[in-house]
């Protein structure tokens, strides 16, 4: 065997069960398809108040705080270095370079990833118009039109953000009703600068080197509108990073994976941890406490 753990994914959760591997002697292999260790915490544009021990400005701080706690610790990453197939039984990684790794236990942390449209104009106009956040963004649209895409809390506070700076701010929502909390449907219709469509779906996004409008097509009648603007920000969810997996290890619904209380799933010798299986409670907190605990399950049924 290469390793006695390989740990797909760097983001919180994948650094915590790499911190714990080592911690108790394992040989682990960290890797991550990015050039860098954060993963979700790369795009938290925000305060992070609420993880006990630490308070920073927004999630790359907390990356940098983690790494550097990781620094002196003696296990392999490896960055940009993507996946492209997992055997669970023989417990091998195939990367995209071909080579094929081996462990006697292999912990996923792959995370989630923003949930796309899938509709023409997407990919083209990515940082063409189309934003990441609110948050981060807030300055590039000063004076400007916005289009947010969304019915969440996100869709909302992203929206609320944007009307600081932005001259105005159209809400899209497929459905009638929102997502969002209470508070946040109350300060939006007292929001002046925001105009919200409901049962409207936005069919593409328009425009030559930057976006320029957006295609809107009522849900009910099936009529089209275009609406001109300077930016759009896409908040219609999220999903897990599972598609590898599918077929392979046991899923629920919505595809993340199912684990039992010490975070294995129905192939033995085989963990989840972080978002990617754990759609109810996911945050930082949560994911580094699912790290640690994969590990230690780990090292007692290696029985080392």
């Amino acid at each position: 065997m290469n390793y006695d753990v390989i740990i797909i994914g760097g983001g919180a959760a994948g650094i915590s069960a790499a911190l714990w591997c080592e911690e108790l002697g394992l040989n682990a292999l960290l890797l991550e398809s990015n050039a860098e260790l954060g993963g979700q915490l790369l795009w938290t544009y925000n305060e992070i108040k609420n993880h006990l021990g630490i308070e920073v400005k927004n999630g790359s701080e907390m990356r940098d705080v983690f790494v550097k706690q990781t620094e002196k610790r003696n296990f392999t990453t490896r960055l940009k270095t993507k996946v492209r197939e997992v055997n669970l039984e023989k417990k091998s990684v195939r990367l995209e370079t071909g080579e094929t790794l081996y462990a006697r236990a292999i912990i996923i942390a792959t995370g989630i990833k923003r949930r796309k449209l899938n509709i023409e104009g997407e990919e083209q106009f990515q940082n063409k118009g189309i934003i990441q956040s609110g948050k981060r963004d807030h300055n590039l649209v000063k004076g400007k039109t916005v289009v947010v895409i969304g019915g969440g809390d996100a869709a909302f506070e992203n929206s609320l953000i944007l009307a600081e700076t932005a001259a105005k701010v159209f809400l899209v929502h497929r459905a009638k009703d929102f997502r969002a909390r209470k508070e946040f449907v109350e300060k939006i219709s007292e929001n002046l600068k925001v105009e919200i469509f409901t049962e409207t779906a936005v069919a593409e996004f328009m425009g030559s080197e930057q976006v320029e409008a957006v295609k809107l097509k009522n849900i009910k009648t099936g009529n089209t509108e275009i609406l001109s603007t300077d930016a759009v920000l896409i908040r219609i969810g999220v999903t897990p990073a599972t598609e590898i997996f599918r077929g392979k290890i046991d899923l629920d619904e919505q595809g993340y994976i199912k684990i039992d209380s010490i975070c294995k799933t129905n192939v033995k010798g085989i963990f989840a941890v972080g978002d990617v299986a754990n759609p109810i409670a996911p945050t930082v907190s949560s994911a580094i406490g699912m790290g640690a605990t994969a590990a230690k399950a780990i090292f007692a049924e290696l029985d080392l």
